[in-house]
């Protein structure tokens, strides 16, 4: 069989080739020419928002929304945040970061930085309610076919706050082929929502056992709607089976509500917990091996949040270097200040406890009237960097504040390095060793004039560390100090004189117990209940939960 390039007449086949040819010739410019539409379709909706009018805003919105450009979802994310401006020498449109004292500028069509603009130099393109609940539709709609989960289950909550028909829709499609299922649980949760009004009883019905699921504040309010009485004094919810089942996912909501809020408590007291560790660590090792009685500890914290301060003050567009910076640094402070109290005062008043806790108590009031007399009596605000602001949500009843999951995290850090210094360094095992029997270790020829300098400079310096701690929590003052010195001996105490895993324990478990019982009796009994808790104990275990061993450790 002859081929059909064959039979085919050669000038009609040449015709063929060249019309192929020129169609592919001619994709590109087809493609191109799309891509130039969308470009200026871009534009002209970009000028549109920098009119005056709102109904040609309204038109650049859904130009914006059709339009396949990129950077039309950025432009209407920064309209709807109120963070697209107008240049008014030019009236370019750009985006602008407020940065405290103006703001930094991106082009709103290519992106490009623009560098720092005042205030005054800008005008902001407002939007109104009408305006912004279509912004949030469109933004919601776009979002929800993007590749990142976390961005469509931003969409899902951007549709919900301005739901209609046409996004129920839309949501209910989404759903059909949505592969994650924490998007799955956010769209069925808005569509529950949304089955509650139904007319049809059994719909009703089923979105009660999905929402009984579902532990967010929206949910809890919608179903507290159905089992409450109307102000004429008639149920919103006329159908009593639908009021039971309501009342029932009421129950089993409440139930997991009462955990959260024990988890959060727990969470507190823990927290509470990290902070009289810090702040009674370093008095475990003075007291326990010195027998000193340090009054001047809460000054020694003191010293390590000014240091924080004054490190802010040095670097302050580096918040998080100069947190991590002032934690050497307020060491060493605070232990060079320890070693110079223990070599100047306290190694003449050993064996006289009574005698020591006037001197450090005269000690503390000098370091107190010092900071006074330089920074001023005036309490000093320590910024928190960026990292450990705001609050980890893990549910509309459940947030922990990063601030103090951090110092959490920390003081465990700290205990640890603590416990390998004491256990593994040549310094540590001579502490131990003038800790069970002073007499016996000077002996056998250790410096116990030196180990007493170093261990309070130690113990001086991890409360100088926990003062950076506590400048993440409060104020840094004068007095701040004065407000753990008692909670730091009532953990040392409690805990075991000397014994740091008495220290740790001793700290948790007041902490916790403090903020257990605050709901109950309040801030101030709860202390005082707390008190009366440890004087009963140590009249039954006088050496605390984990007493010191060794020969000497009865004196």
């Amino acid at each position: 069989m002859k081929s059909i390039t064959h039979r085919m007449k050669p000038h009609i086949f040449k015709s063929c080739l060249l019309s192929m040819a020129l169609l592919i010739l001619c994709l590109p410019s087809f493609t191109l020419g799309e891509e130039t539409v969308q470009i200026d379709v871009f534009n002209e909706a970009l000028t549109k928002l920098t009119a005056a009018s709102m109904q040609e805003r309204s038109a650049a919105v859904e130009q914006l929304a059709a339009v396949q450009e990129p950077r039309a979802i950025v432009v209407l994310q920064a309209l709807l945040d109120g963070h697209l401006l107008k240049l008014k020498n030019d009236g370019k449109l750009v985006i602008g970061t407020d940065n405290g004292t103006g703001y930094q500028l991106n082009d709103a069509k290519t992106g490009q930085d623009l560098g720092r603009a005042d205030r005054e130099a800008t005008q902001k393109i407002t939007v109104n309610n009408s305006l912004r609940t279509s912004l949030r539709k469109t933004i919601g709609r776009r979002e929800l076919m993007a590749t990142d989960a976390k961005v469509r289950i931003g969409a899902v909550h951007a549709i919900a706050k301005a739901i209609d028909q046409e996004g129920l829709v839309l949501l209910r499609d989404r759903l059909a082929i949505e592969p994650d299922s924490s998007v799955q649980d956010e769209i069925k949760l808005v569509l529950g929502l949304e089955d509650l009004n139904s007319m049809d009883k059994t719909i009703r019905l089923a979105a009660i056992d999905l929402l009984k699921n579902h532990a967010t504040q929206d949910v809890v309010n919608r179903l507290n709607t159905l089992v409450e009485k109307n102000a004429d004094g008639n149920y919103a919810e006329a159908d009593a089976d639908v009021r039971n089942q309501a009342k029932t996912a009421l129950v089993a909501i409440n139930s997991r509500l009462k955990l959260y809020a024990g988890i959060e408590t727990l969470f507190f007291g823990l927290s509470l917990g990290a902070v009289l560790v810090l702040a009674a660590i370093g008095l475990a090792i003075t007291f326990g091996v010195m027998g000193v009685i340090n009054m001047a500890h809460g000054e020694l914290m003191m010293l390590g949040a000014y240091t924080t301060y004054m490190m802010q003050q040095l670097m302050p567009n580096s918040l998080g270097w100069s947190l991590i910076l002032s934690i050497p640094a307020a060491f060493m402070i605070s232990a060079l200040v320890g070693i110079a109290i223990e070599r100047g005062i306290i190694r003449f008043l050993y064996g006289r406890p009574l005698e020591t806790l006037l001197a450090t108590f005269g000690v503390s009031l000098f370091l107190q009237q010092t900071v006074r007399s330089i920074f001023s009596p005036l309490n000093r605000s320590v910024a928190t960097p960026e990292w450990m602001s705001g609050t980890w949500q893990i549910n509309d009843f459940l947030s922990l504040t990063w601030n103090r999951l951090y110092i959490l995290v920390f003081c465990l850090l700290v205990f640890a390095l603590l416990l390998q210094i004491l256990k593994h360094t040549r310094l540590g095992l001579e502490v131990r060793a003038v800790a069970q029997n002073r007499g016996m270790a000077k002996a056998m020829g250790v410096p116990t004039a030196r180990v007493d300098a170093l261990t309070f400079g130690l113990g001086s310096g991890i409360a100088g560390v926990a003062g950076v701690a506590l400048s993440q929590i409060t104020n840094v003052g004068p007095n701040l100090g004065q407000a753990y010195i008692v909670d730091s001996f009532m953990v040392v105490v409690f805990g075991g004189v000397g014994n740091l895993w008495g220290t740790l324990l001793a700290g948790f478990t007041l902490g916790i117990a403090n903020k257990l019982l605050e709901p109950v009796a309040g801030a101030v009994l709860a202390k005082i209940l707390v008190l009366v808790f440890i004087i009963l104990f140590i009249q039954k275990r006088p050496r605390g939960l984990f007493p010191q061993k060794g020969r000497a450790a009865e004196s």
